[in-house]
């Protein structure tokens, strides 16, 4: 749907109904205690000084959270910093969030267990909207492993602005890599519930984009999110 300005005709904004409602306000809502979890006592939403439709307008280019999913060594993190390179190089305003990154401190009283593994989306989730909302492409490499927990990331950012990218790779090709040691611990029985082998992974149903890394390049991988990105946020800002 869209809403026009009956005196100017001028479209001022667009939608799109995606679904049953979620317990999550709009992006421009104030935040109320009843809407939203792990939202602290007597506390008020003041919004930002700075509106993000302003920043964009001035930066030239609109705000997006890219996800980027998968498995351990299928090449998340390899392929986001490149892309943010280039990104950064084409003067875009641009931040990536790492799952290990994080895990070194905002996140880092969290273990592996499903709950924390959610809790650990969540966090992350709420920090990408605050960048988003400052105007950044915000770039994400997590496998958050969970589908529930990636649509919650969608459902707090307006219909568009949240690019999932499933870097897939069959596990057998990630263990052959195993850049971290990961599949070897667990091998050895030192490290259970990794994920894809004793853990499941929830791979996404409909990404915005599919990158197979055991027949692409990470080089390959970043030209075509590149393609994408500049071809979806470097338009106007407003649409």
């Amino acid at each position: 749907f869209v809403l026009v300005d009956p005196a100017t005709n001028a479209t001022v904004a667009a939608g799109m109904i995606r679904g049953e409602g979620q317990d999550v306000p709009a992006v421009d809502e104030p935040y109320e205690e009843s809407s939203r979890p792990h939202v602290s006592p007597n506390v008020t939403w003041e919004g930002f000084a700075l509106p993000r439709v302003d920043r964009e307008a001035k930066q030239g280019h609109a705000a997006a959270v890219i996800w980027l999913t998968g498995l351990s060594g299928a090449g998340k993190t390899t392929i986001a910093r490149a892309l943010e390179r280039r990104l950064f190089e084409q003067g875009l305003r641009t931040v990536h969030l790492d799952g290990d990154a994080l895990r070194h401190g905002l996140n880092g009283d969290l273990g592996f267990s499903p709950q924390d593994r959610s809790e650990n989306i969540r966090r992350v989730g709420e920090v990408a909207r605050l960048f988003f909302e400052t105007g950044h492409i915000v770039l994400c490499t997590f496998i958050s492993p969970y589908r529930a927990d990636r649509n919650r990331i969608r459902a707090l950012l307006p219909a568009g602005r949240f690019v999932e990218v499933h870097v897939d790779c069959p596990v057998e090709v990630c263990k052959d890599r195993d850049p971290k040691g990961l599949y070897a611990k667990n091998a050895a029985g030192h490290l259970p519930g990794l994920t894809g082998v004793d853990a499941p992974y929830e791979a996404p149903q409909n990404p915005e984009l599919r990158i197979d890394t055991s027949v692409s390049s990470a080089g390959e991988a970043v030209d075509l999110l590149l393609r994408y990105s500049i071809s979806s946020y470097t338009r106007n800002p407003k649409s």
